[in-house]
């Protein structure tokens, strides 16, 4: 990255493994990375942090799922921050199109690819 401000991105995810690995990745590719395992707590830090240039999002997760999650964020937030799908399911490109995602990455993938997916969707400041 070669912005002199790092990026933010909020990775939602309830598999620790996943999102340790994504998380540390990301930051030793300079970006400053929030993490949240639930809609519900990544909600909660949104209010309390504030916006975040790019959201990694598992569909699939325990008190609030990615579709409850992109629907409060949409209702509530009326911003431009992409999301970025997370998941394993065989329609992952379907999933982000009935949340309005920006895009999408199917699991298991290479964290390279993910960079690729990152940098082609975050915002240019």
């Amino acid at each position: 990255m070669s912005d002199t401000h790092p990026k933010t991105i909020l990775v939602i995810e309830d598999d620790e493994d996943i999102l340790f690995a994504v998380s540390t990745f990301l930051e030793l590719e300079g970006y400053l990375v929030r993490t949240a395992t639930d809609g519900a707590s990544a909600l909660e830090r949104l209010k309390r942090e504030g916006m975040p240039d790019l959201i990694l999002l598992d569909m699939i997760m325990p008190v609030m799922n990615g579709w409850q999650f992109a629907a409060e964020f949409h209702e509530n937030y009326r911003t431009p921050v992409p999301i970025v799908v997370m998941t394993a399911a065989a329609n992952a490109e379907q999933r982000a199109k009935d949340i309005g995602a920006a895009g999408w990455i199917s699991k298991p993938f290479k964290i390279e690819e993910l960079l690729t997916r990152i940098q082609a969707y975050e915002p240019r400041r």
